[in-house]
């Protein structure tokens, strides 16, 4: 009897085990506060911070931290571009607000990389200003988050 037990045991540990194998790659996904000690903020350059911090994967996650607007803090937002053109011109007119003015307070916005494709990111802030001068953009294309131990 005692034999049988162990037995069992035994298969159901390698049961957990294979699960364990097979769970989602979102258990080792990483979490990235955009422009680390900078924050989300007017004239850092997001672009070496993307290579600097890559490459990034699918299920990772960007924290975009800003203080709300006041008297002293200028607005900033995030906004999604739909391709590579609008980025590069900074043009809103299609761009998609994922995160307002206020979003960034706190623990900041979180913006989990679902998708394997490129995610254009700019602040839309002063009729794109901050995007165009203020160098408030960037691109991140996550890669799948099979490769992470490549």
């Amino acid at each position: 009897m005692e034999a049988r037990s162990s037995s069992a045991a035994l298969v159901a540990a390698a049961v957990v085990v294979a699960l364990l194998a097979l769970a989602p790659e979102a258990s080792r996904a990483e979490r990235f506060i955009v422009g680390d000690a900078a924050r989300w903020t007017w004239g850092y350059n997001y672009t070496d911070w993307v290579i600097k911090k890559g490459p990034f994967f699918q299920n990772d996650t960007l924290v975009f931290m800003y203080d709300p607007p006041n008297a002293t803090v200028h607005a900033h937002s995030v906004y999604m571009m739909r391709n590579a053109a609008d980025y590069q011109s900074c043009n809103l007119k299609a761009a998609k607000l994922v995160a307002g003015v206020t979003q960034g307070a706190g623990s900041g916005f979180e913006f989990v990389l679902r998708k394997r494709k490129p995610h254009y990111f700019v602040c839309g802030e002063r009729g794109g200003i901050h995007c165009t001068m203020g160098q408030m953009k960037f691109i991140v294309k996550p890669k799948s988050s099979a490769c992470r131990d490549d």
